[in-house]
């Protein structure tokens, strides 16, 4: 038994949902994260499918180096969410409005 690409689609979207229905809602500079992260690998998801799909290696390729990007993303977020806990005293996203210009 073989899985079609449109279940890979379905699980792509539902994960790009679930994240972007949590960057719309949360104020959490972790959870905030973790949702720009679900949205990557749901893009990552697409590239391997349609990659499968076509039958050649480019959408593969193309997801490691998504990945790689999504890690030195991970890398500079936490490095954020640590100077604003420091500076704040909280992970909120909408407290360091106060540092406007």
């Amino acid at each position: 038994m073989t899985v079609g690409i449109e279940a890979y689609v379905l699980l792509s979207m539902l994960l790009f949902c679930i994240g972007l229905f949590g960057i719309l809602t949360r104020r959490n500079a972790l959870m905030f994260l973790m949702s720009v992260e679900l949205m990557v690998n749901a893009a990552n998801i697409n590239l391997i499918a349609f990659a499968f799909y076509h039958g050649n290696l480019s959408g593969q390729v193309l997801a490691l180096f998504v990945m790689a990007l999504a890690a030195a993303e991970v890398a500079i977020g936490l490095g954020i969410i640590l100077v604003l806990y420091r500076n704040f005293r909280d992970v909120d996203v909408t407290v360091p409005t106060t540092m406007r210009w």
